[in-house]
C-alpha cells in the first residue's frame, strides 16, 4: 500500500544511516550524507515540507536502521473496547505509543494505558504485530511496526491524560471517528475477534 516514492526515500535513508555509523573512510561518508540528502529532498519535494523539518523528523537518527515500534492495548468492558481522544487531532485511538527503551512491551501497554486513560491493567495476550506499511494508514516517514496487546481491566477510573481529552468504551459497531495514523477500523475488528475466539493464534504481518 505504501508509494514507491516513499519507500525508496525510506530505503535511501536507511543505507545512509547505516553507511554514516559503519564508515570510517571520509569519502564514503561524504557519499552516505549525500544519499541521506537525496532522501531528504525527496521527501520534500513529495510532501512540500520544509528540508530542515523533515531532516529533523526524518534524518536525524544514528546507529543502524531499524523500525520504530508502536504499541496499542486493547482493553474490553461488557464487550466494549476502551478508546481515548487524541489532544492532536480530536479523533480516537486505542492507548498507546512509541515503545520505551528499558520497558518491555506488556510493561509499555500497561503504562500508556495508565497515563492516557486512567485505567489499572494487567497485560495478557499478545494479538498481532503488524507492519504499518501493509495497512491503510497514512504515509509516515518511518517504517513501523504496530503490536497489538490485549489487556485485562483491574481498576482505576476514567481520567484524561497530557495527550488526551477524553476516555469512552465503544461497542465494535458504534465506533467513533478514528485517529488512522494509529489505529484503522480493521485493526479494531481484529481485536474484537480475538475477543470472540480467544484461542485464535497471533496475527503477524
Amino acid at each position: 500500500m505504501e508509494s514507491k516514492w516513499l519507500y525508496w526515500a525510506k530505503q535511501l535513508q536507511s543505507i545512509a544511516q547505516t553507511g554514516l555509523t559503519y564508515s570510517k573512510d571520509i569519502y564514503d561518508l561524504e557519499r552516505f550524507e549525500l544519499i541521506r540528502n537525496i532522501s531528504v529532498e525527496m521527501m520534500a519535494q513529495q510532501t512540500g515540507m520544509d528540508k530542515t523539518v523533515i531532516k529533523d523528523l526524518f534524518a536525524n537518527e544514528t546507529g543502524y536502521a531499524t523500525p520504530k515500534v508502536d504499541v496499542r492495548a486493547a482493553v474490553f468492558k461488557n464487550n466494549q473496547i476502551l478508546m481515548v481522544k487524541e489532544k492532536s487531532d480530536g479523533k480516537w485511538s486505542l492507548p498507546g505509543g512509541w515503545a520505551d527503551i528499558g520497558l518491555t512491551p506488556s510493561e509499555v501497554a500497561v503504562k500508556e494505558v495508565e497515563e492516557e486513560s486512567g485505567f489499572h491493567v494487567k497485560a495478557i495476550k499478545m494479538l498481532g504485530v503488524l507492519d504499518m506499511k501493509c495497512h491503510p494508514h497514512p504515509p509516515s516517514p518511518y517504517h513501523i511496526y504496530k503490536m497489538f496487546i490485549q489487556c485485562e481491566l483491574v481498576g482505576g477510573k476514567p481520567t484524561k491524560g497530557i495527550e488526551t481529552s477524553e476516555v469512552n468504551f465503544f461497542a465494535e459497531d458504534e465506533l467513533p471517528p478514528l485517529s488512522i495514523s494509529r489505529n484503522t477500523k480493521e485493526q479494531i475488528e481484529m481485536a474484537f475477534k480475538y475477543l470472540y475466539a480467544p484461542q485464535k493464534s497471533t496475527y503477524f504481518d
